[in-house]
């Protein structure tokens, strides 16, 4: 597993003056999601009209599903975060261990646990650790290979002479 370096903004746990930026993040957020739910409206009414339309969507999410769940990490593979959503609620959420905080793991916004709000984006984060310990190494490394001497390099080198010799005189008579 590779080093990383992850990032906190803020400290969930402490008071936390909300900015003009979570604001404005938080009003992007509630637009997105309304603009996603009226699209969602729109393809269901489609569907309900058609249902052709309805079984080819059915499959594409069953198919998506499929691929999700071939996806499955490993408990060490998954990071764990403490966060701070806008409502001012405290949670936990995880993503990739490779990803240095949540909001690079696409993780903006949350449904909050405690308040049942939807689309609350993170203002304050912080790593808690790995979902699980790594598993120790089951086998040893195979020791470096030392360098060949010059003689054994010498005998090789003659070796190949004398098969390429073989190989010639085979093909051209």
């Amino acid at each position: 597993m590779r080093e990383v370096e992850y990032r906190s903004s803020g400290v969930p746990l402490e008071e936390y003056e909300l900015t003009r930026r979570d604001h404005r993040r938080q009003k992007q957020s509630e637009e997105s999601s309304e603009w996603a739910r009226r699209q969602v409206e729109e393809d269901d009414a489609k569907c309900r009209a058609d249902p052709a339309r309805a079984e080819r969507r059915r499959q594409a999410f069953e198919n998506v599903a499929k691929l999700m769940q071939s996806f499955k990490k490993a408990d060490h593979e998954i990071m764990r975060w403490r966060v701070r959503l806008y409502c001012g609620h405290i949670i936990e959420t995880e993503a990739h261990y490779t990803y240095t905080d949540p909001l690079s793991a696409g993780s903006y916004g949350r449904r909050c646990s405690e308040c049942g709000e939807d689309r609350q984006t993170i203002v304050a984060f912080e790593p808690i650790g790995l979902r699980g310990e790594p598993p120790e190494a089951t086998e040893p490394l195979p020791p470096p290979k030392k360098k060949p001497t010059q003689a054994e390099l010498e005998r090789r080198v003659k070796t190949l002479e004398k098969e390429n010799e073989r190989l010639r005189a085979k093909f051209s008579g």
